[in-house]
Formats: C-alpha cells, sequence, structure tokens
C-alpha cells in the first residue's frame, strides 16, 4: 500500500515537473527577448549615462542636460506638447466613444465604421500627407489664401494636430470598449430614477470606465513623449522634442554620455505615469478585497 503511494506521488511530482519545465520553456523565447532588446539597452543606457569621455564615473551628463538651457527648453517643449496631446486626445476620444456608443442614428454607424481607418495608413505617408496638406503654400493655403494660412508645419500647432490624429482610433476604441462593458440596466435604471445626462455621466458612466481611461492616458503620454517620425518632419528645429534631441546628440553629435541621459530622463517621466498607474490598481485591488 505505502509503495502504491510513493508511487503515486512520484507520478504526480513527475508530472508537475514537466509541467513547469514546459512552463519555463514557453515563457523563455518572450524572456530572452525582452532581455535582449529592452532591459540589456536600458541598463547599457544606464550606466553610459554616468561615463564621461573617459569612460569614469561622472555626472556631467545629467548636469548638461540640467543646465543646458536649450535641453531646459526641448524638456519643457516636450512636457508642454504631450500633456497638451493627451488632454485634447482624450476629450476627443471619449466624446466620440460616448456619442458612438449612446447614439444610434446611421451617421454614428458610418463612424463607428470609419473612425479606425488611421490605424492602417503608414505614419510616414499620413506626415507627408499631413505636411503637403496644411503647408503654406498647400491644398488648403491654396483655398483660403497664402496670407491667410496660419502656422502649421514645421510649428507646435501642427504636430499636436498629428499628434491627435495618429492617436484618436486607438483610445476611442479603448474607452469604446470600456463603454461597451456598461450593463444597459445600470443606465436604464439610472434614467427610470430621473437622472440627467450630466449626473448620469458623471455618477454612472465616469466612474466605470475610468480605469480604461487611465490606460489610455497611459499609453499616451509613453508615446508621445518619447515619439520621433513626426516632431522630425513636422515639429520646429528649435525648441526639439526630447526623442529628436536624442537622436542629435548621439548621431550628430556622437554624444553618446549625453544621448543616454535623455534617455534615462524620459525613462524616468514614464516611470511616474506608470506609477501612478499601477498605484491607482493597487488602490482599487485592495478596495475590492475588503
Amino acid at each position: 500500500m505505502s509503495k502504491a503511494i510513493t508511487l503515486t506521488e512520484g507520478y504526480v511530482l513527475n508530472k508537475k515537473t514537466k509541467s513547469a519545465l514546459l512552463g519555463i520553456g514557453l515563457v523563455m523565447p518572450s524572456f530572452l527577448t525582452l532581455l535582449v532588446l529592452v532591459i540589456y539597452p536600458v541598463i547599457l543606457a544606464v550606466m553610459e549615462s554616468f561615463q564621461n569621455e573617459a569612460d569614469a564615473f561622472s555626472l556631467e551628463n545629467y548636469v548638461y542636460i540640467f543646465t543646458e538651457p536649450l535641453i531646459l527648453q526641448n524638456i519643457r517643449h516636450t512636457l508642454v506638447v504631450t500633456i497638451i496631446s493627451c488632454v485634447l486626445i482624450l476629450g476627443i476620444s471619449y466624446t466620440l466613444a460616448i456619442y458612438l456608443n449612446f447614439s444610434q442614428s446611421v451617421f454614428s454607424k458610418i463612424i463607428n465604421k470609419l473612425y479606425f481607418i488611421p490605424l492602417f495608413i503608414p505614419g510616414v505617408i499620413a506626415i507627408y500627407g499631413f505636411i503637403n496638406f496644411y503647408r503654406d503654400n498647400g491644398w488648403v493655403a491654396r483655398i483660403i489664401g497664402e496670407n491667410n494660412m496660419p502656422s502649421i508645419i514645421y510649428d507646435m500647432n501642427g504636430l499636436i494636430m498629428i499628434n491627435i490624429w495618429f492617436n484618436i482610433p486607438f483610445t476611442t476604441m479603448l474607452l469604446l470598449s470600456a463603454l461597451q462593458g456598461i450593463p444597459n440596466s445600470v443606465i436604464e435604471s439610472a434614467k427610470d430614477a430621473g437622472t440627467s445626462k450630466i449626473r448620469l455621466f458623471i455618477h454612472f458612466i465616469l466612474p466605470l470606465s475610468y480605469k480604461t481611461m487611465l490606460v489610455a492616458v497611459t499609453f499616451l503620454f509613453m508615446g508621445l513623449i518619447g515619439s520621433f517620425t513626426a516632431p522630425f518632419l513636422i515639429d520646429r528645429n528649435a525648441p526639439q522634442m526630447l526623442g529628436v534631441s536624442m537622436q542629435q546628440h548621439f548621431s550628430v553629435y556622437n554624444e553618446i554620455g549625453q544621448s543616454s541621459a535623455l534617455a534615462v530622463f524620459m525613462f524616468f517621466l514614464c516611470s511616474i505615469v506608470g506609477y501612478v498607474y499601477i498605484h491607482n490598481n493597487m488602490k482599487k485591488s485592495k478596495k475590492d478585497m475588503f
């Protein structure tokens, strides 16, 4: 009897070992890819940011990026463009998602089938089309007159506009999925109780879609603050977005330490947003537990 129990325990243990090894084998390719493409470059960038030209430990790269007036202007410009773009994208996308979810009109059904088309247009093609459309002698200028054409291309206004164009479809898709997950019974019960549209939004729709909105803001901030293609082709030469400034220091000026310090600083900014998102989720999980 005891021998049979021992054989059974050995079989179960062997099965568990095989399952564990199978799980490790399945996870290992993803982990190695993450290690080579993300973790190692991050560690290397952090190390290089604390090295001077003689490869000795130094803080001069961080002293440079926090004291050089042009870099400080780049940081300020990056944060302004990113925050304004996030606010406008979130506001427009949320409004559009609410309209598409609660409207039954033919127009809303048409928009619901077309709003995600920009996701399938290559970024460079879209940017060059945007430039031809809004430049000083572009299509819009030919219609309204070159003298009446506001400054859009090679200006912060154009960069914010193209950021909105690129990010509205994905953000709307996220928010629309959250709104579609709200039970109709909740909305109908609130309406039957005489709740106004504003109170319905504040007390029901917003709290039930807040988590997805936080996810959208996190993705937006991280994507916009490190963007390169649109700022490089549309934005002004000075001040620059940090992604363009980092590329200039790396490839044009061959300042690897300074570009690494800029990369670490951008990673730090993204980490702050990531911390806010994770902290909010953990706090909500604790409330749900109790």
